[in-house]
């Protein structure tokens, strides 16, 4: 199972636009009881993984009588496609890889407020410190090195080591991925802009780039390069596609409290221009469910399920030996981040 692809174009078109059922008895079932949803179709634009996506809405439909519609795509498109479109959007829901995107949105005024009996059902900390919109599942970065490698048997403890003189030639990145803004606005958070691009400089400098984390993870894989920053279910799909056999990569993750040692919330929103809000809040009940939450844990995402009493699959690390989910204001909208990534030459 592929993600899809987050071309350079998305980025750098979004950059533009930023510089200029607790269990099944909870409210997305309620809405269906009432009678008020049941019928009705949403527009959903999703940025999430499209294979878990079709299952969860495929799941949402039967419980509510909601039809879904679902338009899948890069998350940095799509909400650049919602700026665009502003009132006359389709969309009803929008679901994000990340909160930037979200946080994006927000900041232009395209939210409703999330009910907050759907609010509740995760911590206060993974969800819009405004209510606009709710997390929905949990992501860390990693580093994933060749197996047997140096970098495999001494590997970086810190995300800033990674610039340093000793890693010239032995990394990859793929810069172009939304997944890895979130990295650098940590860094910028803990070490200041300046310091940030210097080491944007240095990793640029040892490293070779890659259109996105599957190829990274590939190359990775197979000894093109010895490790690199993804985040971490990159290499659980990896694994399954090749197999225990054909996988001599692994994970390592960054010291709990390193700007590296990221973990971040998948996101979903109701569109405030939308033009079924209730079914739309239906939606994001349902997704803090408990089917849904065990249809996440579950699937090939690979994600951490935020609801409480909720099991992660068997194989990740535990969560909170990697850190704590990330403070969403911190992470803002990603806009200092890319344009780092352009001032350093690592997107156009």
């Amino acid at each position: 199972m592929r993600a899809i692809r987050r071309p350079v174009i998305a980025l750098t078109a979004v950059a533009a636009c930023l510089v200029g059922v607790a269990g099944c008895g909870s409210s997305a079932s309620k809405a269906s009881a009432g009678g008020t949803s049941s019928g009705q179709s949403i527009t959903v634009y999703s940025g999430q993984h499209e294979q878990t996506v079709k299952a969860l809405v495929a799941d949402f439909e039967k419980r509510t009588g909601v039809k879904v519609e679902l338009r899948s795509g890069d998350e940095a498109e799509l909400a650049n496609q919602l700026l665009q479109e502003g009132s006359a959007s389709p969309a009803d829901v929008f679901y994000a890889e990340n909160p930037p995107a979200l946080t994006m949105l927000d900041e232009k005024g395209l939210l409703a407020p999330v009910a907050p009996d759907a609010l509740k059902a995760v911590p206060a900390a993974d969800s819009s410190p405004k209510g606009d919109w709710l997390g929905v599942s949990a992501r860390a970065a990693a580093f994933i090195a060749a197996t047997g490698s140096a970098a495999d048997t001494a590997p970086p403890t810190s995300l800033r080591d990674l610039a340093k003189p000793e890693w010239k030639g032995r990394l990859g990145i793929a810069p172009s991925e939304t997944d890895f803004a979130p990295v650098i606005t940590r860094m910028i958070a803990a070490d200041g802009v300046e310091a940030t691009k210097a080491w944007l400089v240095g990793l640029k400098a040892n490293a070779k780039t890659y259109d996105s984390n599957e190829d990274l993870s590939a190359a990775v894989n197979a000894g093109e390069v010895q490790g690199g920053v993804i985040d971490h279910y990159y290499w659980f799909r990896l694994r399954d596609e090749k197999g225990a056999a054909d996988t001599h990569s692994k994970l390592h993750y960054f010291a709990k409290g390193d700007p590296g040692a990221l973990v971040d919330v998948s996101g979903a929103a109701v569109l405030k221009n939308g033009k079924h809000q209730q079914a739309a809040q239906a939606f994001l009940a349902y997704l803090v469910s408990a089917p849904a939450q065990q249809l996440i844990a579950t699937s090939e995402s690979y994600e951490y399920p935020l609801v409480a009493g909720i099991a992660a699959k068997d194989g990740l690390a535990p969560l909170d030996s990697i850190g704590t989910v990330a403070d969403v204001a911190q992470l803002g909208d990603g806009k200092q981040a890319l344009q780092l990534l352009q001032d350093t030459g690592l997107l156009q």
